[in-house]
């Protein structure tokens, strides 16, 4: 088919690719669409979790693979990534020449992209803007709404609070989030191979018995209070009254993640009467099966407030990362205080599962989004709408 529409998608970090995998599945079996790809920041660094073996595993191919990130503890570094991200993507879009670029949240990096294929004429799809969280995502959401040409929103509210931000409500559709897709047909069960897929270091943890999930990554706009935020946690993990195997996963690549990092070291190698694991990467289909299968999720990540609400998972959400997020009745919010912590861990943990909540999509997101990007004639130019 000639004249295909390039859409391209930027991949900066692990989660990214869960939450838009669907799509780049169903875009990838379309003829009226050329896919590219970029990869990007943390996602092909193996400390972060790298994704290039998991993206030629599902059969898809990276267009390009940008050196983005700057490492470092301090707000300075998330400033100089941008920069860094800005500078390689003008060069990757001028060679690429997409109709439509498709970001997908609200990390620092993705403003990046946002800014870049806004000043080269490029228009830009947007997912999950209006929603409402804490730390610095808040505002860089909303910049990236403002920057976009047409948005997927991932809930009723959000769509609403768009509107609300002076976006054309023709352009403004309630697709539900592309993460959901890919628990609605999963089988969920932990097989076998599992261990041997997803190696970690710390105690080896048997997957057939009791765990938990720890999932806690910095907060960017309370830098100073990180140390004291995951020493909390860890506190009071040490005096849980069942002595549950944990899996942590380690944070995300923001100022504050050597605190948390090293503290989580420290934690692993304490001697202790239960089993502590940490892994730095699993597949999307195995990090639903972990989440699935675990007896709460415990931390400050969307998947606590997303994935989790469609899959009934117990969730402790600590401190104000996801503050005023929509959220299902799966979510215990505590403070950040090792006491109210523990509270929230023994009154959740061994809860039954949650009914399934379809606040967040039902698992059909990824080929909605793409039948209306095929269809859209995607102005470039945009105009407020607050009258």
């Amino acid at each position: 088919m000639k004249n295909k529409k390039k859409i391209c998608v930027v991949i900066n970090n692990r989660a990214n690719y869960a939450r838009i995998k669907s799509f780049l599945i169903e875009a990838k079996k379309s003829k009226k669409i050329d896919l590219q790809i970029i990869t990007a920041g943390s996602s092909i660094l193996a400390k972060y979790g790298s994704i290039d073996k998991i993206l030629k595993k599902d059969g898809l191919k990276t267009n390009l693979k940008l050196h983005t990130i700057i490492e470092g503890n301090e707000p300075i570094c998330m400033v100089k990534t941008t920069s860094q991200t800005l500078n390689e993507l003008s060069t990757a879009f001028q060679r690429l020449k997409p109709d439509v670029v498709l970001v997908i949240g609200d990390r620092y990096e993705n403003l990046a992209v946002a800014i870049a294929a806004s000043y080269m004429n490029i228009s830009l799809a947007h997912i999950q803007g209006g929603e409402v969280t804490g730390s610095i995502d808040e505002t860089v959401r909303h910049a990236i709404s403002k920057l976009s040409h047409i948005h997927f929103a991932c809930t009723k509210r959000s769509k609403s609070f768009l509107v609300k931000m002076g976006e054309n409500k023709k352009f403004i559709y309630n697709t539900g989030c592309p993460s959901i897709d890919l628990i609605r047909n999963l089988n969920k069960n932990i097989d076998k191979n599992f261990n041997l897929r997803n190696s970690g270091v710390g105690d080896k943890i048997n997957f057939k018995k009791d765990y938990i999930v720890v999932l806690f990554h910095p907060v960017t706009t309370e830098y100073e209070q990180n140390k004291d935020y995951i020493d909390n946690l860890l506190k009071a993990l040490d005096l849980l009254s069942n002595k549950i195997q944990i899996v942590i996963l380690w944070p995300n690549v923001d100022s504050g993640t050597d605190y948390i990092s090293k503290a989580i070291r420290i934690f692993i190698n304490k001697k202790k009467n239960y089993k502590v694991g940490a892994f730095i990467n699993f597949s999307p289909e195995d990090y639903i099966r972990l989440i699935y299968n675990s007896k709460s999720l415990i931390g400050n990540s969307s998947s606590g407030i997303r994935e989790s609400s469609y899959m009934g998972i117990p969730v402790v959400n600590i401190g104000s990362r996801q503050q005023n997020r929509e959220r299902g009745k799966n979510v215990e919010d505590v403070k950040n205080k090792k006491l109210d912590i523990l509270k929230g861990i023994n009154k959740q943990t061994f809860k039954k599962k949650f009914k399934k909540n379809y606040l967040y999509g039902d698992g059909k997101s990824g080929k909605r989004i793409l039948d209306i990007l095929i269809k859209s004639k995607i102005s470039k130019i945009k105009y407020l709408n607050y009258l």
